[in-house]
């Protein structure tokens, strides 16, 4: 997003200086404006924000085509003033409910042309690699070594962790709807959607849950499809890791028609990609013997979008997706590590899908009245088996199967002019439903299947106190928002969260945000009702010094009595966008989340239990045989890998690791933005840069009385420092990107002297090409892009292991892939 202060003027003259400042390449045949104005765009937008605005009532759109807007007729005005946020083509904000409204927090966005020219194929690429987004969570990397509460791998799925609070407090809609949870974790797996029907992905690292409600305490993440398209495009990458392993395959098609009062964008695409297995990595040869480090994966992506107007004012419109992936990861479960001997082999199926139509009515005045729904399933079939040369067992399998359903009136628009401009509201009330069950077949003990259902409503006001009418000196502008929204849950009770935000511009080239919210997470119905659990495990020599035959108990598994997690978010920023620089944009923001009742299983890392005095009120040591007995009893799962009768007079300490509301977390730290374009010369070349970097600092306390535990730093946990930096350079239809990332030093506290994890920088390299054809010959349309990230190969910082199926590096943070060379070839018609 940059600034616009574009006046209302000759269209074409305003579709000029667009041009330049948004860096787009802007087509349009004189005869569509001459004698047309624009509207005024002055703010802070994207491309396409601004572009909506001045097009507005023109009778004129635009269309992506390769890159550029192309500028074409509407044979029927369904266009409203998107200037005051109304019409059919209503500008799409995260991080508010009111259409063309500016949020006062800073606003993070990833254009799907701008991914592909850098390298990247899918949405998971994408947000792998945003500084803000932790690669802990649900992501098809991670290892069994990470902590559950730092990630997880249930179905190959890729998710969003702002600030690492964890992939189940980050929001992520698509088109503004809520999307079904997947797998065992209350995350959203964006690899479902194909990069093909995407428009950008808008990501806003600030509490929402006033706007949004549950889930979006580390932010809000907005997958913006399409409009719709006219034509036909097909694409074909294969590519691979230089080191092996990582065959990758991408073939997908989009396409879509419009219309005089409707449209639709459609895309397939499927992908292929072959594991890396440990002898495919010097570093793992020894370290992880017969270990997956990425597992394979093959999957089938679709998506629908489309949108017809009924009458005048009312408008429906329709987005659906259909996703389907199999997954198999492998490791050695003998301690020689020889799969041979003995392996696990884990296969994950997943199946997904959605459906989320709207009515839109436009009332009077610009004001909108919507009428939504969506229904939404995903379904993680898993099984593993051991096998051996006598044979395979099935050691576990079932299903995480989730269901989301959600039905809503909204309505948002004008409601009285301010001195500084048209105030705007927004109202909303519905009713929504999460399902999750847990089914390892018929009679298994750890079995469950729970709803939880809440209605809500909501409330969002955007006053313009000083505008470009009443500007005086000092005070170029000052808007101020508020929202609140109220929820009631079945189970857990209700909850009302309110959020304030502030935009002041003492002069044009600068604005200046501030924001205070109130977040919250409702618990997962995993964290719920996940049946309790005992594991016997021996206690020495791991946990101390122990008589031989010495036991523990660790029990695991959910409270229903879980509390929802709460924080307190505020941000303040400062954007600097001058005219005397033009294309230059700056942005710095501090942020801070403060969380209470924070659910997790309190202790990390499980040799620490005895040892570590955070955790000594959640151990026992030296229970009665009745305490042992009552525990044992209450176990769903009782689990004795030690293979020996089990004595209750052996156990010396039983260890509660259920899951908790744990006490505290805080976050806080620094997000720097940066954004450059500049037309060289009559050359026609012109040259961009981007840059974004975050610094953060996040610590958690068990308990008031209890040491504060760092975890920002730390193995598992982001990295203090990351960032990433763009340069692309256009001449003649090449385009050359190189792109510099960088994942700050860490610190391995396993053991009893803390170990040093280097940091690492890597580089990438991308060439997109676009053939000069004329118009109607074979090789019009066709775009040529080859790509290599990590050209250095730079591989991640080893870590000390320990039994052959934990990962040798730290799987949240860095990756196996090494240099990967990939070669993309595409057609449009």
């Amino acid at each position: 997003m940059q600034r616009y202060d574009l006046p209302a003027q000759d269209l074409g003259l305003a579709l000029q200086t667009f041009g330049k400042v948004a860096g787009r390449e802007v087509v349009v045949a004189g005869s569509l404006v001459a004698g047309k104005r624009s509207n005024a765009a002055v703010g802070i937008y994207t491309a396409e924000q601004a572009l909506a605005i001045l097009l507005a009532r023109t009778g004129l759109h635009a269309e992506l085509v390769d890159g550029a807007f192309v500028i074409r007729a509407e044979a029927d005005d369904i266009v409203a003033d998107a200037s005051n946020g109304g019409g059919a083509s209503a500008i799409t904000v995260t991080g508010s409910r009111i259409r063309g409204a500016e949020i006062a927090s800073p606003v993070i966005t990833v254009s799907r042309e701008d991914a592909r020219k850098a390298g990247q194929a899918t949405l998971g690429d994408i947000v792998r690699s945003i500084p803000q987004s932790f690669g802990g969570g649900q992501n098809p990397e991670v290892g069994l070594n990470v902590p559950y509460a730092s990630g997880s791998n249930v179905g190959g799925g890729s998710s969003l962790n702002l600030r690492g609070l964890g992939s189940d407090a980050t929001l992520t809609l698509l088109n503004g709807h809520r999307l079904s949870y997947s797998g065992s974790r209350q995350s959203i797996d964006v690899s479902t959607i194909p990069l093909g029907v995407v428009d950008r992905i808008e990501i806003v690292p600030d509490g929402a849950s006033a706007i949004y409600g549950s889930d979006a305490i580390g932010g809000v993440a907005n997958i913006i499809l399409r409009r719709d398209m006219s034509g036909l495009e097909m694409r074909a990458r294969i590519g691979g890791s230089t080191e092996g392993g990582n065959f990758s395959q991408q073939y997908g098609v989009t396409g879509g028609a419009r219309w005089t009062d409707g449209g639709f964008i459609a895309a397939y695409e499927f992908n292929r990609t072959t594991a890396i297995d440990y002898d495919d990595r010097d570093y793992a040869v020894s370290r992880s013997p017969g270990l997956r480090l990425l597992p394979s994966a093959r999957s089938h992506n679709a998506l629908l979008s489309a949108h017809q107007t009924l009458a005048s004012s009312l408008e429906f419109s329709i987005d659906g997706l259909y996703n389907r992936r199999r997954t198999l990861t492998v490791y050695s479960y003998d301690p020689s590590g020889d799969l041979a001997v003995d392996r696990i082999d884990t296969l994950f199926k997943d199946r997904a899908f959605a459906i989320a139509p709207a009515l839109s009515l436009e009332l009077a005045n610009n004001f909108n009245v919507t009428l939504s729904g969506s229904y939404a399933e995903d379904r993680v079939d898993y099984r593993a088996d051991d096998i051996r040369p006598t044979g395979r067992t099935t050691l576990t399998a079932g299903c995480y199967c989730n269901r989301a359903r959600s039905v809503e009136l909204a309505a948002d628009g004008g409601i009285l002019r301010l001195p500084g401009g048209l105030a705007k509201a927004a109202i909303g009330a519905g009713y929504r439903s999460t399902y999750l069950k847990n089914d390892r077949g018929a009679g298994y003990a750890l079995n469950f299947a729970h709803t939880q259902d809440s209605v809500y409503a909501y409330g969002e006001l955007s006053l313009p106190i000083v505008g470009p009418d009443n500007a005086r000196p000092g005070i170029a502008r000052l808007d101020l928002s508020a929202a609140a929204r109220y929820e009631d849950y079945d189970a857990i009770g209700d909850i009302a969260t309110p959020k304030f935000g502030l935009i002041y511009s003492p002069v044009d080239a600068v604005d200046l945000k501030a924001s205070w919210g109130k977040s919250f997470r409702a618990p997962t119905l995993y964290q719920q009702y996940q049946p309790p659990s005992v594991t016997v495990v021996r206690a020495a020599p791991n946990y101390g010094d122990f008589p031989v035959g010495a036991t523990l108990l660790f029990r695991g598994g959910g409270r229903a009595d879980l509390r929802p997690e709460r924080a307190t978010t505020w941000s303040v920023s400062a954007a600097f966008h001058p005219r005397s620089i033009e294309g230059l944009s700056v942005e710095a923001a501090y942020f801070s989340t403060r969380y209470v009742d924070r659910t997790a299983t309190p202790i990390t890392y499980s040799r620490e239990a005895l040892s570590n005095p955070i955790y000594a009120d959640l151990i026992t040591r030296a229970p009665t045989l009745a305490q042992v007995t009552d525990v044992v009893d209450a176990a769903a799962l009782f689990s004795n890998p030690n293979g020996l009768a089990f004595d209750p007079a052996t156990v010396v300490a039983i260890i509660d690791n259920r899951n908790l509301n744990v006490g505290r977390q805080s976050v806080h730290g620094v997000d720097g933005l940066i954004g450059y374009r500049t037309d060289l010369g009559a050359s026609g070349d012109s040259l961009s840069f981007s840059g974004n970097a975050t610094y953060f600092v996040s610590r958690r306390q068990l308990a008031i009385d209890t040491p504060t535990d760092r975890l920002a730093g730390t193995i598992f946990n982001p990295s203090h420092w990351r960032g990433r930096a763009t340069a692309s350079w256009n001449h003649d239809g090449l385009t050359v990107t190189g792109v510099a990332n960088y994942t700050g030093a860490l610190v391995d506290p396993r053991t009893s002297s803390a170990v040093s994890i280097s940091p690492q920088a890597t580089f990438d390299l991308a060439l997109h090409y676009v053939l000069p054809a004329p118009a109607g010959s074979a090789l019009h349309g066709i775009d040529i892009t080859l790509a290599a990230q990590n050209i250095l190969d730079r591989p991640p910082p080893v870590i000390a292991t320990t039994l052959p199926n934990e990962t040798p590096y730290d799987s949240t943070n860095y990756s196996a892939i090494g240099r990967f060379i990939s070669l993309t070839v595409a057609k449009a018609w």
